[in-house]
């Protein structure tokens, strides 16, 4: 399919009635004045995007943080604690979901999927349902998908949106569930993404400005949706890799409508796209099974594309200098530096800079930090780190010891490494050619998503607490 043109279904509740449009504008101004992003209080020449940037370093506003590799070089997180010891604040989350939360400003985003537990009585009970993989069931109950914000410095809910509420129309694998996809901000609108249940922007204020529905997928095996939005120069980009027609689309972050939607020849999948600008284009690289692509965002035409993967491609593509490394870990091992330079098809070519056979994840995504690249081996707590530019191996599939089922992706700051396990275990490792550990800290809950970082404080999403993790000293 090539482009399209702007969706006349986009739903923009800015056109709603004229009591609403004078109650939103005051409040996105209130929002906008507080971020200082209102023209009136940008420097002269500067622009939101500008200031968006310059912002950007010091919040964490997307699931892999400022530059999409997992790292921030401004926070400085604590190195111990328990669940006595440097614990800001504990807030519960109702529902269930693994979406990582995001920080802008002194607020706090995440997403959760709460089953009501109403009944249709025309769909079959779960118990009466034929026998899938993994036990696989459908539901016969509403969810309500909701959005929460929570005050970052105490764990207070500033406020809760209930963007819909439905019953899914497939199940999920055990470890996945409706709310896994992780939200994004440009910080001046909110984008939740509940996959078919539908895509949802707001204000930081929590005032809907409009909402999308991309419509129904198809899941292999009905393991659950999970590929992550992002967000840049106003353009909203959402991949759907899935066991019919798979598509990659960009959106305009400020109405919704789609400006391009492009088919890809592609199955299950759940890797969050990377965009970078390079070579005079800005790139939007996707990684899947059949093939890594790179799409201009402006046109949605293939800038070049790459064999090699394994299937089942989770793992997201990180970004450094002309390069980009694209990994997956299912039924085989794979990684590939590739150049962002690169043009049309260099499958099998002396184009792809270096590759690895061994030691790749299938769920968690590489962390990037300064020329290192880390991953762990499939789910497994085996650590590998390469130098990025030349692939040289400095650690090569070394079990770190305290850790089991790993999950989340591991994030960095202040020259340490933070790596967490499902039972609530998280090392401190030192960024590092050699395997250093400084810490082991147990929460004392399972951990179901990837850590986020934002100035002095660690946020973990608990399987039904968000934690704050911050040192004493920083608490008076």
């Amino acid at each position: 399919m090539g482009n399209t043109n702007p969706d006349p279904e986009a739903r923009n509740l800015a056109d709603e009635p004229e009591m609403n449009k004078k109650k939103m504008t005051l409040n996105k101004i209130t929002t906008l004045a507080t971020l200082g992003l209102i023209a009136a209080t940008l420097p002269l020449g500067q622009t939101h995007a500008d200031q968006f940037e310059e912002a950007k370093p010091n919040n964490w506003h997307h699931w892999r943080g400022p530059d999409a590799n997992g790292v921030s070089t401004t926070a400085k997180p604590p190195v111990q604690w328990s669940p006595t010891n440097n614990i800001q604040w504990k807030a519960p989350v109702e529902g269930n979901g693994s979406s990582t939360p995001i920080i802008w400003g002194n607020k706090l985003f995440v997403l959760t999927a709460i089953n009501t537990g109403e009944v249709d009585p025309t769909l079959p009970k779960p118990e009466d349902q034929p026998k899938r993989v993994f036990g696989i069931t459908h539901p016969n109950t509403s969810f309500e998908f909701v959005v929460l914000c929570l005050d970052r410095n105490t764990g207070k809910v500033l406020w809760r949106q209930l963007a819909t509420k439905l019953i899914p129309h497939e199940g999920a694998h055990r470890d996945n569930n409706f709310a896994s996809a992780s939200p994004t901000t440009d910080g001046e609108r909110l984008y939740c993404w509940f996959g078919s249940a539908g895509l949802f922007c707001f204000d930081l204020d929590g005032n809907k400005l409009w909402e999308r529905n991309l419509g129904k997928i198809k899941m292999g095996a009905s393991l659950g949706e999970g590929c992550s939005p992002v967000v840049h120069e106003s353009k909203l980009v959402i991949v759907r890799d899935h066991s019919r027609q798979s598509s990659i689309e960009v959106l305009s972050a400020k109405n919704g409508k789609s400006l391009w939607k492009v088919e890809r020849h592609e199955k299950n999948a759940w890797a969050t796209p990377a965009i970078v600008a390079h070579s005079g284009k800005t790139q939007v690289i996707t990684t899947a099974s059949g093939k890594v692509r790179s799409y201009d965002l402006d046109t949605g035409k293939v800038i070049w594309k790459c064999a090699g993967l394994t299937g089942n491609a989770i793992p997201c593509p990180v970004v450094e200098g002309d390069n980009v490394y694209c990994m997956s870990g299912y039924k085989g091992y794979s990684l590939m530096a590739i150049p962002l330079y690169a043009r049309g098809d260099i499958t099998g070519s002396d184009k792809i800079l270096w590759t690895k056979r061994r030691g790749t994840p299938y769920v968690p995504s590489p962390i990037l930090y300064d020329g290192l690249l880390y991953f762990t081996q499939s789910n497994q707590a085996l650590l590998s780190c390469v130098n990025a530019k030349s692939g040289k191996t400095y650690i090569d599939r070394t079990r770190l010891k305290g850790l089991t089922n790993v999950y989340a992706s591991p994030v960095g700051a202040g020259g340490r490494i933070y790596l967490n396990d499902r039972s609530g275990v998280t090392l401190v490792l030192k960024r590092s050619r050699e395997l250093k550990i400084i810490a082991k800290n147990k929460l004392g809950e399972q951990i179901v998503s990837s850590p986020a970082l934002a100035g002095n404080q660690l946020f973990l999403r608990g399987r039904t607490h968000l934690y704050s993790i911050a040192q004493e000293k920083d608490l008076n």
